[in-house]
């Protein structure tokens, strides 16, 4: 009678702290390598945010050397600070005009240098200078554009009849946070054509010589074939551009510092003046925070209610 040997498994090894030890010795040359830029991560990364939150829960005053513990009650500060009130109201406004806007009009001039154009590469360079323009640069041409009492807009706006006497759109509390929308718009519509012409160009052509002999018009072909065949382009462009417009403030600081009233004064912006004027870091670092807690909660429903939608 034939005995079957059972072949005994082998013992897992024990992956402990010594073994990681052992393992970077072994590989030390790459760690070598990789430590100047982990260095540079754990100082301006890890230890930056790991201060923050200690930051957040004191009362730091960068004049007083007395910084005693207040737990929570700079967040806590928040809800009930009217100027925070109405900087995360400006900014949900600059969001939810800005954003649209933008890729709206980057889809049409997407859709305008898609087709078989003369020159078409010299309009898209035009059309994306804006976009590297350095921003300081943008704002204060549009800053003087919007002057008062000798910007273009004004010139040619009494040249045109359009308006009978000048307007001061930066200094008007209720245009003023349209005028930075507008300066937003003509600098970031250079960039989402450049990404939907990426996404155009990525959709056989076969669909549309199908639907054109189904009789599509070009409105049908682009409802039906476009628009479902760019939501992913598009949904990667509502997240990053809803995460950089409530991180808005070069705009703002440099074309109207706030405006009347805070008429655009947004969250990055009373951030830096509660910190940096006001000099009370530890309400500025809590301000920081509720202002990745609202991008995070942001970010979070739009991939559970759009990601689905934009697969093919």
């Amino acid at each position: 009678m034939a005995v079957t040997a059972v072949k005994a498994k082998p013992a897992r090894r024990k992956r402990g702290p010594f073994y990681v030890f052992r393992r970077m010795r072994e590989e030390w040359s790459a760690y070598a390598m990789l430590s100047p830029g982990l260095i540079l991560f754990a100082v301006f990364v890890v230890f930056s945010i790991g201060f923050s939150v200690y930051i957040s829960f004191h009362q730091w005053d960068i004049l007083n050397p007395s910084k005693p513990w207040v737990g929570l009650d700079n967040y806590t500060r928040l809800k009930d600070d009217p100027y925070f009130k109405k900087a995360l109201y400006n900014t949900f406004i600059y969001t939810m005009f800005s954003v649209p806007l933008t890729m709206a009009g980057g889809l049409a001039l997407a859709l305008l240098l898609n087709q078989g154009l003369r020159a078409r590469a010299i309009f898209r360079t035009i059309f994306f200078l804006p976009v590297v323009t350095p921003l300081v640069v943008a704002a204060l041409i549009w800053k003087w554009v919007y002057n008062g009492d000798f910007g273009l807009a004004n010139y040619y706006l009494m040249k045109l009849h359009i308006i009978s006497h000048p307007v001061f759109w930066l200094s008007d509390p209720d245009i003023a946070m349209p005028a930075v929308i507008a300066m937003t718009i003509w600098k970031g519509v250079g960039f989402a054509m450049v990404i939907y012409l990426a996404g155009l160009q990525a959709i056989p052509e076969e669909y549309y010589e199908a639907a054109k002999v189904d009789g599509a018009g070009p409105l049908h072909r682009l409802r039906y074939i476009t628009v479902p065949l760019v939501a992913p382009t598009s949904f990667f462009l509502l997240v990053i551009g809803v995460i950089g417009a409530f991180q808005v403030f070069t705009e703002v600081f440099i074309m109207t510092g706030g405006g009347p009233l805070q008429a655009t004064s947004t969250i990055v912006f009373y951030l830096w003046n509660m910190g940096f004027k006001q000099f009370q870091m530890g309400y500025a670092t809590a301000i920081a925070y509720a202002l990745f807690g609202i991008i995070f909660l942001f970010t979070c429903i739009q991939v559970r209610f759009l990601y689905r939608e934009a697969e093919y």
